[in-house]
């Protein structure tokens, strides 16, 4: 199970308009480059370190949310850093993955929230909650690119990388929906 990252996304402000870029540097410990929580904002920023270092989100669910809604709802208006394809990204929760050489762990997912719907004008909470994709912390880092691969890491590969693994691994927070 392998999938493709398609967009980067990033601002430096909490509730400023999300700008694409077309590749980006995933820093350990902090995030993407740029982005408002690798420089220590963002709306979240209270949240747990391992919690707001990045987000995932899934093309084909922006696409269904904004059916279901009746809204032509872009990438950037979910607030998310990375859009992929191809991979269920609920999946990597709890678990080590990799996009591009960087190693990232999911640490929950990511639903969305009222400040979202202030944003964006829109009533997404309903239709995303199930489709808000994953907040990730960020180990290894490494310049990403759209066409990247995003692929399940194994215990092995991440402790060979210097993760740690087994009972020393991140411990993942499992958010209801």
């Amino acid at each position: 199970m392998t999938g493709t990252l398609r967009e980067i996304w990033r601002t430096s402000a909490a509730a400023a308009p999300m700008e694409p870029i077309p590749s980006g540097t995933l820093v350990a410990g902090a995030g993407l480059v740029g982005d408002r929580y690798a420089l220590g904002g963002g709306t979240w920023a209270q949240y747990p370190a391992l919690e707001k270092q990045l987000t995932l989100i899934d093309a084909d669910d922006v696409a269904a949310v904004g059916a279901e809604v009746g809204v032509d709802l872009s990438p950037s208006d979910t607030r998310r850093n990375l859009v992929t394809s191809g991979i269920e990204l609920p999946s990597l929760v709890g678990r080590w993955f990799a996009v591009g050489d960087a190693l990232l762990f999911g640490m929950k997912r990511c639903p969305p929230c009222t400040h979202l719907e202030r944003l964006t004008g829109a009533k997404l909470v309903k239709a995303m909650v199930h489709r808000g994709g994953i907040n990730a912390a960020v180990f290894e880092g490494g310049v990403i690119a759209p066409g990247a691969v995003v692929r399940p890491v194994p215990e092995e590969e991440a402790a060979r990388r210097g993760a740690s693994t087994g009972p020393d691994r991140p411990v993942p927070r499992h958010v209801p929906g």
